[in-house]
């Protein structure tokens, strides 16, 4: 035994030899690769030594939003400095597709172009530099064709990437001819750059009988090991993808990171060298996809107190110019436009249009946030409709109790039986001091003829699992060695999350071994095959489970081998703070695995895990599809300058339901991290594409992420003690998309500080985001509402 885990063992012994006393889940661990990230030793794609002969990719884009090229001239490529090789569609040995779903996605362009930066060219090149200079030496003759650019367009056009969908529950048109109010209106929601740190990048590496290595940023190994043996016309045991860690990734490098990783393995597959492609942040933002923008119809009946008794939306989002994931990010806006509230009678339909735009794809909360801002959109127009508090509507229309008036049955079908939003949102309110501060907040109002200050407070139900129910599975493997130490090796990817400390915690607890002795390997396709995208927010979920089925064995093999060295019930053996106990017997764990290896006992298992439960009818949209719904709410203040449209977050509170948190610490950090990403989304992150169809916000220069600057000086965030009803991983619950919903309440909280500038009598037309522009904007609008009814009166 090491002086280490001596040194653990006593300060952590348990009080008879029991486990109730010791635990590695539950408690505040520090990320795994912490002290390396501060440090600057943590191994990212491009840090990876170069092996010798390595060879650099650059893209070749198109500069029109939709053309057919008539000719193109390379010439000036081929002989630019450091040039080995260009590569065009007809040097792909396979299949010339990265769509993830649809095969509508060309890796590089046949001829046809869609958007502003769509590949067309690869230049294979000695230097980065020199690659991305000898790109711009191509000569290209277009033929332009009619570009759609926005999803109104597209909606108008009818042209979609995928048939449109809709979802009905009772009947909307006879519930709003009884209405007695109803609300209808216009609302647009802006995309999202995911803005990763570390930018989309593939180091491919050809090995023996067409064999090759794919280093990846990505979140999807395996649709990387698919794409690339397709690209490259081999099976899928040629080819293996590894990942260590991602700088980031949210959403982005689910299914965009293929195209970098075919352009090249193809490469390297064709020169018989290895072949890095590293995009700069311009190239990018420019080729890849984004959340999806969103443009809604709506109309809503309610009832005099403000309940909601018919709902009609109809939701257009901008695709791009392929399918990609539009479809399941559709299918979850749908899901997810009740948000917290029963909706008895509903009509939604959600079109994906197809437009002349970078192919927009997963971002984290996956079309859930789109679906639920509508929602909260309509209860804030229907509150100032009636003069209420907008906390007051959204109380009222809460998903019941149990079965409270049968008002916990959601639009498409699944029962609720976790709903603790009513106490999750009752404490909220009182620890943050909702009330006082409103009326605080009214006074400063009726006194500030500038500065306008606001507060709102939304609520949060996010549902848990993939859409697509076979992608809820994970595998992992589990090595105990001889020594004590353990290797884990899963199918997820640690994309800064934490993904890997929680897994490791999870072997921990369950070896009952300090977690210094538990060690997190790359992800790689030939350690877990056929895995899930680290994706909707089950990472932890899975993962945690597959690991947890194999440690299991090996604790049951190792006790059962216990038992036989003392005499006893295998079932009566413990494992806790590095020891294993049975009785009067006491031994280090790493001293019993070394005897079990020589009894020939094995020391290693596969687990595997498949969420149970779940069913989805794409045709009807009906079924079970998430295993259990992660809630939440926050409190924001703002203060708006009226005349400028500046706004400042004062303060928020913020309250999430993690269930029995896997490690508090961790989760505190997602949702923090999650709110400012989700208030960028709402406030000051706007894409901008020019009458020609070319992406103008493409650097940090022109495209601004909430900075340091941004945060409330006053950010108080808390995880809700609550314990999952479903037997998740230590009944704890999923932390990556759902908070994002949470900065709701800073957007609320603008509208509503613009609200009081004509007396909290008028819904300020503000879309999202909610830019110093826009704000401005809607102060005027309100501004002449008033006065339109004063010269009226």
């Amino acid at each position: 035994m090491n002086k280490q885990t001596e040194d653990f063992m006593k300060t952590n012994a348990p009080a008879q030899n029991g486990s109730a006393a010791w635990a590695e889940v539950g408690q505040s661990h520090p990320h795994e690769s912490a002290i390396l990230h501060v440090l600057g030793e943590a191994t990212y794609t491009d840090d990876i030594p170069e092996a010798q002969g390595t060879l650099h990719a650059a893209l070749g884009m198109s500069q029109k939003a939709h053309a057919r090229i008539r000719s193109i001239n390379l010439d000036a490529v081929r002989s630019a400095r450091g040039v080995v090789s260009v590569l065009t569609a007809a040097d792909i040995p396979g299949t010339n597709d990265c769509g993830p779903i649809i095969h509508d996605d060309p890796i590089l362009s046949e001829g046809l172009v869609e958007y502003v930066g769509q590949p067309i060219f690869a230049v294979i090149a000695d230097t980065h530099d020199n690659a991305r200079r000898a790109v711009r030496k191509v000569v290209i003759d277009y033929e332009e064709l009619p570009a759609i650019l926005t999803p109104q367009a597209a909606h108008a056009a009818k042209s979609y990437v995928l048939p449109p969908m809709r979802l009905t529950r009772g009947d909307a048109q006879k519930a709003f001819e009884t209405a007695p109010n109803r609300v209808s209106g216009q609302l647009y929601v802006g995309g999202q750059e995911q803005f990763y740190l570390e930018g989309q990048i593939s180091y491919a590496i050809p090995k023996e009988q067409n064999g090759m290595l794919v280093q990846c940023s990505t979140q999807h190994p395996t649709e990387m090991q698919h794409v690339v043996a397709h690209a490259l016309g081999v099976h899928s045991h040629n080819i293996v993808v590894e990942c260590r860690r991602m700088g980031g990734g949210f959403g982005g490098k689910e299914s965009q990171s293929a195209l970098w990783a075919a352009v090249a393995a193809i490469a390297a597959a064709k020169l018989k060298r290895p072949v890095k492609l590293r995009a700069d942040r311009d190239d990018d933002m420019m080729v890849t996809g984004k959340r999806h923008c969103f443009h809604y119809d709506y109309e809503v009946g309610y009832d005099d107190a403000g309940r909601i008794v018919a709902a009609r939306v109809e939701m257009v989002s901008r695709a791009g110019f392929s399918a990609d994931l539009s479809a399941p990010v559709a299918t979850r806006a749908v899901c997810h436009f009740d948000n917290t509230y029963y909706l008895s009678d509903v009509d939604i339909k959600a079109m994906c249009g197809k437009t002349n735009t970078q192919s927009n794809t997963a971002f984290r909360g996956f079309g859930g946030p789109q679906g639920a801002i509508a929602i909260e959109y309509i209860v804030d127009e229907i509150a100032r409709n009636l003069g209420r508090d907008a906390l007051d509507i959204r109380k009222l229309n809460f998903y019941g109790r149990n079965d409270e008036e049968g008002r916990n049955v959601t639009q498409y079908g699944q029962k609720i039986v976790d709903n603790v939003i009513h106490e999750l949102v009752a404490e909220l309110e009182s620890s943050s001091e909702y009330r006082q501060r409103r009326a605080a907040i009214e006074a400063f109002n009726a006194a500030s003829p500038v500065l306008k200050k606001g507060l709102a407070l939304t609520p949060v139900k996010f549902g848990i699992a993939f859409n697509v129910t076979h992608f809820n599975q994970a595998g992992a493997l589990v090595h105990v060695y001889t020594d004590g130490s353990v290797l884990v090796n899963h199918g997820g990817t640690e994309m800064g999350q934490g993904i890997n400390t929680k897994v490791a915690q999870v072997v921990a607890h369950e070896l009952g071994i300090p977690l210094a002795l538990v060690r997190v390997s790359a992800t790689d396709t030939s350690k877990v095959a056929n895995t899930s995208a680290t994706a909707a927010s089950t990472g932890a979920d899975l993962n945690g489970k597959a690991a947890q089925d194999a440690a299991h064995t090996i604790r049951q093999r190792l006790a059962e081998f216990f038992a036989k060295l003392h005499g006893g019930d295998a079932k009566t053996v413990t494992f806790a703070a590095g020891a294993v106990h049975l009785g009067e017997h006491s031994m280090a764990f790493g001293d019993l695995a070394q005897k079990a290896y020589l009894a020939r006992v094995q020391l290693w298992s596969d687990g595997f895990y498949a969420t149970p439960g779940l069913h989805w009818d794409p045709k009807t949209m009906t079924g079970h599809p998430f295993s259990y719904y992660a809630y939440g709410a926050s409190v924001s203040e703002v203060v708006v300058d009226t005349l400028t449209g500046e706004w400042k977050l004062l303060r928020a509170d913020a309250l999430y339901d993690a269930g029995q948190s896997l490690n508090p610490a961790l989760d505190i950090g997602q949702v923090e991290g999650a709110f400012i990403q989700g208030m960028g989304w709402l406030t000051t992150e706007e894409l901008w594409w020019n009458k020609d169809g070319k992406l103008m916000t493409h650097a940090p220069s022109t495209y601004k992420i909430p900075g340091i600057s941004d945060c409330p000086q006053d950010f108080r965030v808390k995880l809700f003690k609550n314990r999952n009803v479903e037997d998740s991983i230590h009944r704890s619950k999923a932390v990556g998309e759902p908070p994002l919903l949470l900065p709701f309440s800073v957007f609320f909280a603008i509208r509503d500080a613009v609200a009081s500038v004509g007396g909290n009598r008028f819904n300020p037309p503000l879309n999202a985001p909610a830019t110093s522009e826009a704000i401005l904007k809607s102060v005027d609008a309100v501004r002449a509402l008033a006065a339109a009814r004063s010269n009226a009166a």
